[in-house]
């Protein structure tokens, strides 16, 4: 089927489809770069056991929600889609290797720009 043949609604659909997929495999990315960053965080020695203990509590949780987020793109989209984007944000995103992790307890609190909150500012 064509564009030309293609219905507005049937136009709206596929690019309402098209944009969801890119929102889906966006947080996959996001879900891989902050694995990569953490694993090198947790590894790097620079925290005290403890701190690497909930690092490594982080990751675990990190690994289980991009598991999580390839099978909903796979329920959603297909399999054929889920692996694709799999395979793509595994390819392209990197963490240049001079880049460290924030680390919490080293900053003093700041305002959130929401309220006048309090946080970490991350």
């Amino acid at each position: 089927m064509g564009p030309a043949s293609m219905g507005s609604a049937s136009r709206y659909v596929k690019e309402t489809r098209e944009a969801m997929l890119a929102y889906e495999i966006a947080e996959l990315a996001a879900l891989r770069f902050s694995i990569i960053l953490t694993a090198r965080w947790e590894s790097s020695g620079e925290e005290d056991q403890e701190q690497r203990a909930e690092l490594r509590a982080d990751l675990s949780l990190l690994r289980r929600y991009y598991g999580d987020k390839i099978d909903d793109i796979a329920i959603a989209f297909g399999v054929d889609e889920a692996i694709k984007a799999k395979d793509d944000v595994e390819r392209t995103v990197l963490v240049p290797r001079d880049m460290k992790p924030l680390n919490i307890q080293r900053h003093e609190e700041v305002s959130s720009e929401e309220g006048g909150e309090t946080g970490y500012g991350l």
